[in-house]
């Protein structure tokens, strides 16, 4: 394993300005070819309380890229015969499935084209059992689920295989679906199957072993700009219940580059990588989800495969370029600022590209360029623009509520921003001119000037 740190300074000027911009308080990441490891390291804290580092090694919560792994558990028995992806759920599991009339398949519930909306079972676990939230939803083992998936028949919106939702329940139903031609609980399937055979020695379901090893992240939510570690909801399975390290993932990803490694065919590979249906967010055009992953097929002229996870006080990201014989692994004890947007730009730097072209990084900078105080004609009146999450607020200072305002971007460009907000239910346009001369906003019928 070469740990090198020189060639991506860059990329650890990034991390550390994320960690301190949006109050992150650890990752990890590794960046790995087909064959080792070739740069690992861990920012930032693991536990703040008692000031231990984070370190390559560290575990967290994976998230839904646990869904990736039961996604190949699903490709491993297909070989075998033991499953058919287009067979109905209902083959397997005693519930008739259908959305619209028609059967839910497994192909369906692996791309998230069951036709069923999210049924919030996710959201309902995670935030009853950490407090955050006025929901309760005790599920703790998956056959909980069943009762509740047997009405999803009564939430369908489209046809089976024609728009996608991300459905967690339905990576649990395929969780169910491993047990039941396997004869095997589904983390005793995943351990044996696919943990053991690529040598993820540290890689755990078991709440029993995760709390056993010394190397483990707290799980924080920010509450009020403070830090507040929260226990991890252990209910949570095939949908996102993996707990793992950014040293094990790399051999995760090794499997992906190397086209399967003995634990399932190239073939399955292909079809796990392959574009089934178009996901609704778009950030570099055409991208698809497959089996378990995602495909963006216009990264930097590349095709990369990844996932995403979270579980609301861990999150993390995988992702591969099968072209370029490279992948990273990247985790975090918050959802404070997304591992995506760092594992991309840790690639993009690794390929010799220019990171900060990307549009995520682009729109970043260019939106909090404008941030500060705007003056009206001769100072007479005065409003602060400031970023918060996804908005432009505008405020007009002493004034309370009355004079803030919530600006949504529509179009970010080097030299021009528009956005809208509402006023009595109309549609206000709101637009930021930034040239040499320096950044003003109109708004309505006002002109303001950032000053200098």
């Amino acid at each position: 394993m070469v740990n090198d740190v020189g060639n991506l300074q860059r990329s650890e000027a990034f991390i550390l300005s994320r960690l301190s911009a949006y109050k992150v308080p650890g990752i990890s990441v590794a960046v790995t070819t087909d064959k080792e490891i070739i740069y690992s390291r861990g920012f930032g804290y693991r536990d703040l309380e008692n000031g231990l580092p984070s370190t390559p090694g560290t575990l967290y919560c994976v998230g839904s890229i646990t869904k990736s792994f039961t996604a190949l558990s699903v490709m491993q028995l297909a070989e075998k015969g033991l499953i058919d992806l287009e067979d109905p759920v209902s083959k397997y599991l005693p519930i008739d499935l259908r959305s619209r009339g028609r059967e839910v398949k497994v192909h369906h519930l692996l791309t998230h084209s069951s036709g069923f909306p999210s049924t919030s079972y996710a959201e309902a676990l995670i935030e009853g059992f950490m407090g955050v939230g006025n929901d309760w939803l005790p599920v703790s083992k998956p056959e909980d689920i069943l009762p509740l998936a047997r009405d999803l028949g009564l939430w369908g919106v489209s046809e089976p295989g024609e728009r996608f939702f991300y459905l967690n329940m339905g990576y649990v139903l395929l969780g169910l679906i491993i047990s039941k031609v396997s004869g095997l609980r589904y983390v005793d399937y995943v351990r044996d199957n696919v943990l053991k055979p690529l040598g993820m020695k540290r890689s755990y379901f078991s709440k029993e072993e995760i709390e056993a090893d010394p190397d483990v992240a707290v799980g924080y939510v920010t509450l009020q700009g403070k830090h507040v570690r929260k226990p991890f909801p252990y209910g949570i399975t095939s949908d996102g219940g993996l707990f793992s390290n950014t040293f094990d993932l790399a051999k995760y990803l090794r499997m992906f580059l190397n086209r399967g490694e003995g634990i399932v065919s190239e073939r399955s590979i292909k079809a796990m990588e392959k574009p089934y249906i178009e996901v609704p967010w778009q950030l570099f055009r055409g991208e698809s989800y497959g089996y378990g992953l995602i495909i963006y097929p216009n990264f930097l002229g590349r095709k990369l495969i990844g996932h995403s996870g979270s579980v609301l006080t861990y999150t993390g990201f995988i992702g591969y370029i099968e072209s370029e014989g490279v992948g990273v692994a990247v985790l975090e004890n918050s959802a404070n600022y997304p591992p995506s947007q760092i594992g991309m730009y840790v690639l993009a730097d690794w390929l010799g590209e220019d990171p900060n072209s990307l549009p995520f990084v682009t729109r970043e900078r260019i939106l909090k360029s404008l941030e500060g105080v705007y003056e009206s004609f001769k100072g007479l009146a005065k409003v602060t623009v400031k970023l918060q999450g996804d908005y432009i607020i505008v405020e007009r200072p002493g004034a309370g509520d009355m004079g803030k305002q919530i600006l949504v971007p529509e179009e970010v460009e080097e030299g021009y921003v528009k956005a809208f907000t509402l006023s009595n239910g109309v549609k206000l346009p709101a637009e930021f001119r930034i040239d040499e001369k320096g950044t003003e906003l109109i708004i309505e019928r006002y002109r303001y000037v950032k000053r200098a």
